[in-house]
């Protein structure tokens, strides 16, 4: 059996089709198998993704990196994100980590319904 920093080969394409789960969900398997996946540096989600009423705002960076706002507080958390196929992972710089999906152009994350630049979607 070929071995991967620890996976075999067959353990890491079985991972590859099971259900996503977030950060939290996540045994600690799990998240060495999603960090052997290859990060997808050119995604089209780079933007800036507002919550309806504008209170929370985050900046996703060309390079993968996050500026998020809340309210008047700028600069709230920073931190590096990656997305993986429609999913995205982000890892504050305090170490908080937390997770999202895009699904139709809409950021769903944290219990939060994000728009691109603030605009909903008709």
């Amino acid at each position: 059996m070929i071995a991967m920093n620890g996976l075999s080969l067959v353990a890491a394409m079985t991972l590859a089709f099971l259900p996503q789960k977030g950060l939290a969900q996540m045994t600690q398997n799990d998240k060495l198998a999603l960090m052997q996946q290859p990060a997808d540096t050119e995604h089209p989600y780079a933007a800036m993704w507002i919550t309806e009423d504008g209170r929370i705002r985050h900046n996703l960076l060309p390079g993968g990196r996050y500026d998020e706002a809340r309210g008047t507080r700028e600069s709230a958390y920073q931190g590096r994100y990656e997305v993986r196929g429609n999913y995205i992972y982000y890892w504050d710089d305090t170490g908080f980590t937390a997770d999202g999906e895009f699904i139709d152009d809409v950021l769903y994350h944290a219990g939060m319904v994000l728009y691109r630049d603030g605009n909903k979607p008709e």
